[in-house]
C-alpha cells in the first residue's frame, strides 16, 4: 500500500503519467552499443546463467523486468515495449545494457536478401516429388 493509503502505485500519477520519465530510466542515453542491431522484430532471450538479475545493483527495475519477461518466452523488442508500456527507444537502450552485461542475447531476423528465392524452393519441392 502506498503512502497515500489508497493502494495506488506511488510511481504513477493518474493525470500526469509516470513520475519517472523515460530518459531517467536510461540515464539520459538515447543509444547503446548494441542498439544498431535491435529492430522491432529482434527477439530477446534471457541467458541461462541469468539467475538473479536483482542482485546486480547497476540494473534498474526495468532491466530486471525485461530479463524476467524473456526468461520463459523470448519476446520481440516491440512486445517488450508494449508489455512494459515504454517507448521503443528506451527498450532498445535497456536491452542493449543487458546484452553488454550478458544477461540476454538477441536473435535478429534473417534479412530478406538472405532468404532463399521462392522459385528455388518450388523447384526443390518439385524435384523431391519427382523422386
Amino acid at each position: 500500500m502506498s503512502a497515500d493509503g489508497q493502494g495506488r502505485n506511488h510511481w504513477f500519477d493518474d493525470e500526469a503519467g509516470p513520475v519517472v520519465r523515460p530518459y531517467a530510466m536510461t540515464r539520459g542515453r538515447t543509444t547503446s552499443a548494441a542498439q544498431h542491431r535491435l529492430d522491432l522484430i529482434a527477439v530477446v532471450v534471457t541467458e541461462p546463467h541469468a539467475d538473479d538479475p536483482e542482485a546486480d545493483v547497476t540494473l534498474g527495475p526495468e532491466h530486471v523486468d525485461i530479463v524476467e519477461l524473456c526468461r520463459d518466452t523470448p519476446q520481440s523488442v516491440a512486445e517488450l515495449a508494449a508489455e512494459l508500456d515504454l517507448p521503443i527507444g528506451v527498450v532498445r537502450v535497456l536491452v542493449g545494457d543487458l546484452v553488454d552485461v550478458e544477461l540476454v542475447h538477441v536473435n535478429r531476423p534473417v534479412p530478406p536478401a538472405e532468404l532463399p528465392d521462392e522459385n528455388i524452393l518450388r523447384d526443390v519441392i518439385s524435384g523431391l516429388r519427382a523422386l
